[in-house]
């Protein structure tokens, strides 16, 4: 037997020949609904309890088991005793109702205004009036105290108004501006804050040849805006006034060119009217823009790493591990550098991330999963955690497995972030990188295409190929202007910064552009980059010319303190802390500037004559020989590893 429900007006469900079943109580009809407000995924007992009952008796749970038991046998009255229920089934710590994507009136409403956007207009007025018609009352009436009903009751309202004008103006493209009217007349009164709604009113009496009327109900309209709200009306009603006025050829052509601001202003007041507030749905689009303002400029990325972590935990509050997984996933924001911008906030996010992977359905989406998994992988940059680099290949065999090129993208930028456990990686980056470029071209991933161009222009510098390298930074900056991403700016000017370092032998030239490329960089909004890196960069271009470290001012080298501050107090004429400060340095990070910290720490050893500092500075450095110390990070260098080793042996031949 075929069941169906209805949710729009009082709960009901109807067999297969349109006979209502008997659902029993107010309790079990709000079982009911709690089931299909959650659309299939599963609904914990827990759950079904708190949303049930405001102080749940010590029997809740019994009595919720014992309406789903009396649910099942008015759904499926034909089912043997002892076979197991196919509609509301027992999956895991609770329920589901397995309903078909058409067996739920909200859902075919849903489906059908949707079709009707896009449809022709006489096709989208019948799928309009067809769905329309379905409607019996108020959403959900009758569980008008419950939380959980009134966010989806706020949400299917929202959607049925802009059904409306939707309907209204399909009917006016084809040339039924009179019959509009009176729908619009008593629309606008039921909902007088809807400014769409009067000037759809407005334009039929316009098209109807009512030009007085039409002025009428828009200087109503604005009255009610600025006595009531206090605000002016929107840019399609002050325009479409004025076109009256003006007796404009083409009065509200919807086919007519929208400026960006006026099409956003639109769009985003159509998103607040239907979008729940509270919704899941609004969190998942509050990520993707997140995940934009991230690439947009200092205060967006600012901005936008303040507000992704109360994004997860708004998700984490809503207790749907899917919905959390994806809101956690869905930040695929590229990744170049190997420092974090905010170390406890990436903790958080790990965290988070494993939480969302614990309390996955078996059943749930593998292309999810790669997504938190890549996700660990980038946020646990920089760390010592083995689990890293593991998310990194799960994710990466998961996202070639499914063919998915944009989750394959955002995998490879986990497994670059991961490639840092030993020195000399800089031609595995390379070949990442060019994968990145190659898979992000062929299918339109401008942003990562740039990671991919940025992360070449890395390693191609480490190996002291900079005609290569310019190549990819002059493709990152084309890419840049075109997709509008000015922080890439910061890092392809300091990589300009770090060719001359490297090439021109005069380091005067180096310093300038180094703090020029400082000054742009202190204003991007990146913090794990900036915070110590020019006094790190001009230390790097002293050794690396083979002057002495002589420093009259205190530069803040931020976290890389701990490695520079040996040679620092040599430069002071403080060789028994120089000694101590060598002993008590930490191992340095395994990061992009690994190489670098590894040559400076060398040279502190043979200044101070540390035979054991001086093995394992040679024993790290050693697979790099062929590097530029620093230069994958595309920011700075100490020069050739293969000149810092040769000084290594010297000293240990003495």
């Amino acid at each position: 037997m075929q069941v169906s429900f209805g949710v729009l007006g009082p709960v009901v469900a109807w067999d297969s020949a349109g006979a209502p079943l008997d659902l029993k109580g107010p309790k079990h009809r709000a079982v009911l609904a709690r089931l299909l407000v959650a659309r299939g995924r599963v609904v914990p007992v827990d759950r079904l309890v708190d949303d049930l009952w405001q102080e749940p008796a010590p029997g809740a749970v019994a009595s919720v088991r014992t309406f789903v038991a009396a649910l099942r046998r008015a759904l499926e009255p034909q089912r043997p005793p002892r076979e197991a229920a196919r509609l509301l089934v027992t999956e895991g710590p609770g329920y589901a109702l397995r309903a078909a994507s058409d067996a739920v009136d909200a859902w075919r409403f849903a489906d059908e205004v949707s079709a009707a956007s896009t449809a022709p207009p006489h096709a989208a007025v019948e799928r309009l009036d067809r769905a329309l018609g379905w409607w019996r009352g108020p959403a959900y009436a009758g569980l008008d105290d419950e939380p959980w009903a009134l966010v989806e009751r706020s949400r299917l309202e929202q959607l049925r108004l802009n059904a409306i004008e939707q309907r209204a103006e399909a009917r006016l493209t084809v040339g039924r501006a009179s019959d509009v009217v009176p729908d619009l007349d008593a629309h606008v009164a039921e909902h007088p804050w809807r400014e769409e709604a009067w000037r759809l009113l407005a334009l039929a009496l316009y098209r109807a040849g009512r030009q007085g009327d039409a002025l009428a109900v828009l200087r109503r309209a604005r009255s009610l805006l600025r006595e009531q709200l206090g605000i002016d009306p929107g840019p399609r009603l002050r325009g479409l006034e004025t076109d009256i006025l003006r007796q404009a050829d083409r009065v509200d052509d919807t086919d007519a060119v929208r400026g960006p601001e006026r099409v956003w202003a639109e769009t985003a007041a159509a998103y607040d009217r239907t979008v729940a507030a509270g919704s899941g749905s609004r969190l998942e689009s509050t990520v993707g823009l997140l995940r934009s303002l991230a690439v947009t400029g200092p205060s967006g990325l600012e901005a936008a790493r303040q507000q992704r972590i109360a994004a997860i935990t708004a998700a984490e509050q809503l207790g749907d591990p899917e919905l959390t997984a994806r809101v956690i996933g869905g930040y695929d924001v590229p990744a170049i550098w190997t420092r974090s911008d905010d170390p406890a906030q990436a903790a958080q996010i790990v965290a988070a991330a494993e939480r969302a992977l614990a309390a996955a359905h078996p059943g749930s989406s593998e292309a999810t999963r790669a997504r938190l998994l890549a996700t660990i992988a980038v946020e646990s940059r920089g760390t010592r955690a083995a689990r890293g680099a593991e998310a990194a290949r799960e994710a990466e065999r998961i996202a070639r497995r499914l063919g998915d090129p944009a989750l394959l993208a955002f995998a490879l930028n986990g497994v670059f972030m991961q490639t840092f456990h030993r020195a000399g990686l800089a031609p595995e980056r390379d070949r990442i990188g060019a994968e990145l470029v190659t898979l992000s071209a062929q299918h339109g991933l401008g942003t990562f295409e740039i990671l991919g161009h940025l992360v070449r222009l890395q390693a191609r510098s480490a190996l002291a190929d900079f005609a290569t390298a310019d190549q990819h930074a002059s493709a990152a900056d084309r890419l840049a202007e075109r997709h509008d991403r000015p922080l890439v700016g910061v890092f392809t000017t300091w990589y300009r910064a770090l060719r001359l370092a490297a090439t021109e032998p005069s380091p005067q030239a180096a310093e300038a552009a180094y703090r020029d490329a400082a000054n742009r960089l202190a204003t991007a909004g990146m913090p794990g980059v900036d915070r110590g890196l020019l006094p790190l960069a001009l230390l790097c271009l002293r050794v690396s010319a083979g002057e002495p470290v002589r420093l009259d001012d205190e530069p803040d080298f931020g976290p890389y303190l701990p490695w520079v501050r040996p040679l620092v107090l040599l430069g002071r004429d403080r060789p028994a802390e120089a000694a101590a400060a060598l002993r008590q340095a930490p191992d340095p990070p395994r990061d992009l500037l690994f190489e670098a910290i590894w040559c400076l720490r060398a040279q502190a050893a043979i200044a101070l004559d540390d035979r054991t500092a001086m093995k394992r500075a040679r024993l790290e450095l050693t697979p790099a020989a062929d590097e530029l110390a620093g230069a994958g990070s595309g920011m700075l260098t100490a020069g050739p590893v293969a000149r810092h080793l040769a000084d290594l042996d010297a000293a240990l031949s003495r």
